[in-house]
């Protein structure tokens, strides 16, 4: 009889690792050497205003599709949105044997703002003899909405008329403002010299997927980013994924080593505290 409860209370506990070990790979983003005879056939990242919802409310809708030519072992796609520097939102979703992926969220807000997204499409595929390789595209979008009391609710992606301008100038203004003070006091208790790095806001490295990095060819970059990810998405994305915060979570700021042997990621948490990754650069 003990015996039996011995075996039972083995599976048991062997299942629910089975399960635990599935959850953990499937939450995960993982670079692999990359399949050049794979490609996306769609991926895009889309932020538009909807509708007004009511008296200084409006919707905007964040929308991620990407597609692949057939479906592959595992699909990801991972897309953060940021309102005026401050994370706004993060949109994550995994499916086995699958090609195409999509997103779609209406986010209820007012007041003017500057809305930026930017999304990581990833994908594995498993060849015979335990072969594994990634494939990886970045997109991004942003989003000016002006909702003022003295001209019609107005959105706009690239300012066009002087009025656009004048207000894509301010909203940027007061955005950087905020972030390079938020940086700043990072770096300063990390004891980290601005002046020995190059800064990209984490919005921005979604240019390096056609411009590589100083020194570097394109497919070295790629790798780089890919890396990048694959710690932002552990130590980042998902804590945060699974944690509600009363406290504004500011835009990570990318450094990047002079030299270009490393690079740091500095965010904060959800308990307000600064963290920062640090990527040895090969």
């Amino acid at each position: 009889m003990r015996v039996k409860q011995l075996i039972v209370s083995i599976c048991i506990i062997t299942f629910l690792l089975f399960i635990l070990f599935e959850k953990e790979s499937q939450e995960m983003i993982k670079y692999f050497p990359f399949d050049e005879s794979m490609s996306f056939i769609e991926a895009e990242t889309n932020l538009s205003l909807v509708e007004q919802t009511g008296n200084d409310q409006y919707k905007v809708n964040w929308k991620v599709d990407s597609n692949l030519q057939q479906p592959i072992y595992l699909r990801q796609d991972v897309s953060l949105l940021f309102m005026d520097g401050q994370l706004k939102g993060i949109k994550s979703l995994w499916k086995e044997e699958e090609s195409k992926i999509s997103l779609n969220e209406d986010i209820d807000e007012s007041d003017s703002s500057h809305f930026e997204a930017i999304s990581y499409h990833h994908g594995e595929i498993h060849y015979p003899n335990d072969e594994i390789k990634s494939i990886q595209q970045m997109t991004y979008d942003e989003l000016y909405v002006i909702d003022s009391p003295y001209s019609p609710l107005e959105s706009f992606h690239k300012a066009e008329s002087d009025f656009q301008l004048e207000w894509a100038k301010t909203l940027t203004h007061t955005t950087d403002q905020a972030l390079h003070y938020r940086w700043k006091q990072w770096m300063e208790k990390l004891d980290i010299a601005s002046n020995d790095y190059i800064l990209h806001p984490l919005v921005n490295i979604y240019e390096f997927s056609s411009k590589p990095l100083n020194g570097f060819s394109q497919a070295e970059t790629n790798k780089i980013i890919a890396q990048l990810w694959e710690g932002l998405y552990k130590e980042y994305i998902i804590p945060l994924s699974n944690t509600s915060t009363a406290s504004p979570l500011y835009m990570p700021i990318i450094l990047i080593s002079k030299n270009y042997d490393h690079l740091f990621v500095l965010f904060n948490d959800a308990t307000n505290q600064v963290q920062a990754l640090k990527q040895i650069i090969p």
